[in-house]
């Protein structure tokens, strides 16, 4: 096996590049004008951001297929296949055809593996532990959500590495069919060993999908939850949960319009929490921006501040005091303060709905519906260069390291200069 190696400065182990889900990449080269600089076809669409260690490109397919590519040209180091994926034809509901890796994998530095999350055409998800070096599978276990059906959940929220333990958080598919339940599996990185789970105490629903997966704040993991069935018995959906690492719930808060929003689908499951120094940003499909103190959620309606934002899915960038906001009608600035609250700062004129991520003086972020490229000015949300794509996948966000941004498309890589 490869010896295990640091996380190096310019380097992207995880979803949004460090587990509290900043987004943003300090050692980026400046921003300059953007242009393709290869481009990798792989065998199937790339839902998860790839991840760079060191020279190193990794990247994993809906054929349940994860690569290697080498960073500066785009050739194949080496391909892995976890199983064959299963056929959108066999599951009740969704939107992914075939349905294999979705959520963005992790590196571990301690053991040197990067993690995965693979469903297979007997319905099963599978965690494997994979040698970045080698592509070798040293280790795989089953790893089903604690309750309900399998085949009815859905795993694409990003993994989360932390203190010996890899985290996967359960969601369900597109329309919401079949008997899931939101939850949190969590497996020790030796491969071996009792599993930790939580899984919300409601009778359907509540799934924890946003692709950001876990935000690790203060040694807690918070995780958005979207809409339960309930409408009279709190069921802590439409919410966001700290969970401890053994997985326990330690806290809690939910919109008091918790009821009207689980009728109507308009739940905070749709973008990941945000750290904000002292605050907690928590933002959902109905659009009000809730406004969370760290040490103590608030539960049922004890948000500190609240305004309406946007409706926003996927992760957000944080630098500072300011969080980039992935809105469905482009990204939006906000600045958090004791003081003032939430404030919006400026909202981009073009219809950037991606994920955004930070560095060389830019905000990166996809059009994913028209396949485009931005880079935005922090300060202002003007558009500083854009580049077509081609076909990105649902709140595709890019990858920053060097020189290069790389992006997920839905036939594989692109690397992308100008920074």
């Amino acid at each position: 096996m490869t010896p295990p190696a640091p996380v190096g400065p310019a380097d992207w182990p995880t979803y949004h590049h460090d587990n509290e889900r900043s987004g943003v990449a300090p050692q980026l080269a400046p921003v300059g004008s953007l242009d393709q600089a290869w481009q990798a076809p792989l065998d199937g669409a790339v839902y998860g951001q790839p991840l760079l260690i060191g020279a190193r490109l990794i990247a994993a397919t809906e054929q349940d297929t994860v690569y290697a590519l080498d960073a500066d040209s785009g050739t194949t180091l080496w391909k892995t296949s976890l199983g064959e994926p299963i056929a959108r034809s066999d599951l009740p509901c969704g939107n992914i055809d075939p349905l294999g890796i979705t959520g963005t994998p992790a590196y571990d530095p301690a053991t040197g593996l990067i993690f995965v999350v693979a469903e297979t055409s007997d319905g099963m998800h599978t965690l494997a532990g994979i040698d970045p070096g080698t592509g070798a599978v040293v280790l795989r276990r089953a790893l089903p959500p604690p309750r309900g059906d399998e085949l009815a959940h859905q795993q694409r929220a990003g993994l989360t590495v932390l203190d010996g333990w890899v985290y996967v958080a359960y969601g369900g598919l597109a329309g919401d069919c079949g008997s899931y339940i939101g939850s949190v599996v969590a497996a020790p990185t030796v491969g071996i060993g009792p599993l930790r789970s939580y899984a919300a105490p409601t009778t359907r629903e509540a799934g924890i999908w946003a692709p950001a997966g876990g935000t690790v704040h203060n040694g807690r993991l918070l995780y958005a939850v979207g809409n339960g069935e309930s409408t009279q018995q709190y069921d802590t959906s439409d919410s966001v949960l700290a969970l401890t690492a053994e997985l326990t719930l330690a806290d809690s808060f939910s919109p008091a319009e918790w009821i009207a929003d689980n009728e109507a689908d308009l739940d905070l499951g749709s973008m990941g929490p945000v750290a904000v120094g002292e605050h907690i940003l928590a933002i959902g499909k109905r659009g009000t921006g809730y406004l969370l103190d760290d040490t103590h959620l608030g539960g049922i309606g004890g948000q500190t501040a609240s305004q309406q934002i946007c409706a926003a899915y996927g992760g957000s960038a944080v630098v500072g005091s300011n969080v980039y906001v992935p809105c469905d009608d482009g990204t939006r600035a906000v600045s958090i303060d004791s003081t003032n609250g939430l404030q919006v700062l400026w909202h981009t004129p073009v219809p950037a709905n991606g994920s955004p991520v930070v560095g060389g003086g830019a905000v990166w972020v996809t059009d994913y519906d028209h396949g485009m490229l931005y880079a935005l000015d922090p300060a202002t949300g003007r558009v500083l260069d854009q580049l077509a794509t081609g076909d990105l996948p649902h709140f595709a966000s890019p990858t920053l390291g060097g020189s290069r941004a790389y992006l997920g498309t839905l036939h594989g890589v692109i690397a992308v200069s100008g920074a």
